[in-house]
């Protein structure tokens, strides 16, 4: 396997990571944060004992690995030295059935045979505590019974039962099923529930994707990021994971290792604000429900940075020892001490994320003087701490300052308060939150701005810069032609861009100086640069980051500016974000390209 030569197959409930070779190498059950039944992605080198489920061919030379068009059925085919050949196609069920979304823990795979008189061996080796225990085993005629430390899942097949649990080859002369989910009986035979189950999630997703509003050019990559979005959707609650995995290391062994598998409420904010540009607006209500509910149990307001898929406060970040980690560069992190951090910009973060529901006639139950007054509440605390230290967007675990994209957030917290109290014909709270946004904004415009460097500072009466910056024009802080943005921007791709990339800081932190680029950062300079009127260098840049995406066409969050290696957890909702968000400003309409 290449570096992160991997595909995601899910349903907005679970996912799975299948590499090139069609070995399922991460999933976790019973969600995104769950237990991981297949855990190999972090077993270091070689090969490993269990934690996967792979179909292996014998005299195997080749895969080629590619999805069903604007769905994420993956498919792969390998072939043999003779010229045989076998395709796996790979999926989770998701359609509508009895008026709801029928998205069961689930993975289905059929193998056929596509050439030659091909042999393969199916090994299907679960585990549990995270890699620990592989599962026991009971067995009937046509399924097996997997017994985990606190589950069992059941695989039901019309392959040899006895020579999948034997992992004996045998020749595949016609197609072949097995459904992996719930330890239930099929109501049906497994050939015709999965043909079925396959035919209607193809349906489902075609129409999904008929429904975005997608710009002209780079069709195809945008459609990914947007399927890949959803798919980090954890739709029963509405939370955004910020990515599938944990501990895939930022760069070889930097220890910068961390637990992607939560909802950061800034992460989710940009994922919302891309699917809803791209029409996609079901995930922000889903979300909005999620974070009312974060509102409401909050006494004061205070929101942590970052939460569990269903609420949980408590994230207490621990080490597992005993995996390796991918490619042998631990540690392995369960958790996440980021839950005790305080970001202050996460209320401007919840604010953004909601104030299209005061504006869009599309959504359902559009937001009113309730979720507003909700929203007042989180606004208090972001007029309140805009000019406090906390541990900023890049979540420093050592040091604390006044950041300035944690005050930025915090004005447009205040700014998009008082925009939504004219919608609702509130003029004194309006002029209340325009008050407290223009004070704000004199507070930033004097003490994060450096005139000896002739930027934004990273923070207040500090010289350093850190990416974020870029996002002044993003939020409506500053227009585009104001020379204060541009003299930012000018300053941090002297000293944060290396090639056609672009590093989140420069200065040492908790773990030293970072060794990859940021894929975000990249797309927000990208982005800065098409608001400049710099376009030609905008797109040339933006096509080169469209190169260095997996052969699937995903992102993870790094990448190693020498080898152009993808690093980081995966696949990265804020490198899709980018993706699409300059996709859709770079693109030509479509009334001037037709």
């Amino acid at each position: 396997m290449g570096q992160l030569d991997l595909g995601i197959v899910g349903n907005a409930a679970f996912s799975a990571l299948v590499d090139d070779r069609g070995r399922v190498v991460w999933s976790c059950l019973p969600r995104f944060d769950g237990d991981p039944v297949f855990s190999s992605l972090l077993a270091g080198e070689g090969e490993p004992a269990h934690g996967f489920y792979d179909v292996l061919l014998d005299d195997c030379v080749s895969s080629q690995q590619h999805y069903v068009r604007n769905t994420p059925i993956l498919r792969t085919t390998l072939t043999d030295a003779q010229g045989g050949a076998v395709e796996i196609t790979d999926f989770a069920p998701r359609f509508r059935e009895r008026e709801r979304i029928y998205r069961p823990l689930m993975l289905v795979r059929q193998i056929r045979p596509v050439a030659g008189d091909p042999r393969i061996r199916i090994r299907l080796r679960p585990a549990s505590d995270y890699g620990l225990h592989r599962a026991e085993t009971t067995h009937g005629s046509n399924h097996i019974r997997y017994l985990l430390s606190d589950a069992a899942i059941r695989l039901t097949t019309n392959a040899p039962v006895s020579y999948v649990l034997e992992e004996r080859p045998f020749g595949l002369e016609e197609p072949i099923h097995l459904v992996l989910g719930p330890d239930e009986t099929l109501d049906t035979s497994v050939g015709t529930f999965a043909r079925r189950s396959l035919e209607e999630t193809g349906s489902y997703w075609f129409e999904w994707v008929r429904t975005l509003s997608i710009p002209f050019e780079w069709q195809d990559a945008v459609i990914r990021s947007a399927i890949t979005l959803k798919l980090c959707n954890f739709e029963e609650t509405g939370a955004v994971v910020a990515a599938m995995t944990t501990s895939l290391p930022e760069a070889a062994g930097t220890e910068r290792n961390w637990d992607y598998r939560y909802c950061w409420l800034r992460d989710a904010y940009f994922t919302i604000d891309a699917l809803n540009r791209l029409g996609a607006t079901r995930t922000m209500e889903g979300y909005l429900r999620y974070i009312e509910n974060l509102v409401r149990s909050s006494a004061d307001g205070h929101l942590q940075p970052v939460y569990g898929i269903t609420q949980e406060a408590r994230l207490t970040e621990r080490l597992v020892p005993h995996l390796p980690g991918f490619r042998g560069h631990g540690p392995v992190r369960v958790g996440n001490q980021a839950y005790e951090h305080i970001q202050n910009d996460v209320y401007g973060s919840v604010i953004l994320a909601a104030t299209q529901a005061f504006f869009d006639q599309r959504l359902l139950s559009p937001g009113g003087d309730k979720l507003f007054e909700r929203m007042e509440r989180i606004g208090e605390r972001a007029a309140k701490l805009f000019d406090q230290p906390d541990a900023g967007i890049w979540e420093l675990r050592t040091r604390s300052r006044v950041h300035t994209f944690s005050s930025l957030m915090c004005w447009a917290a205040c700014d998009r308060l008082s925009r939504i109290a004219d919608k609702l014909e509130r003029p004194d709270r309006a002029r209340y939150w325009r008050e407290q946004a223009d004070q704000i904004h004199a507070v930033i415009c004097e003490k994060a701005w450096n005139e000896e460097r002739g930027c934004f500072a990273e923070s207040f009466g500090g010289s350093d810069l850190d990416a974020s910056l870029l996002l002044i024009e993003h939020v409506g802080f500053l227009p585009a032609d104001d020379p204060r943005f541009a003299g930012t921007v000018q300053a941090i791709e002297r000293e944060l861009r290396r090639g056609p990339y672009l590093f989140r800081y420069h200065a040492a932190d908790d773990f030293g100086t970072p060794k990859t680029a940021f894929n975000i950062c990249t797309f927000w300079y990208i982005d800065a640069l098409v608001a400049l009127g710099r376009e030609a260098e905008a797109r040339e840049l933006f096509e080169n980051m469209l190169a260095h995406r997996n052969h699937l066409g995903l992102l993870s969050e790094d990448l190693d500016v020498e080898t152009g290696e993808l690093w980081g957890n995966f696949p990265q909702t804020y490198s899709m974000v980018g993706l699409i968000l300059c996709a859709m400003r770079l693109s030509r309409s479509w009334r001037d390209a037709l």
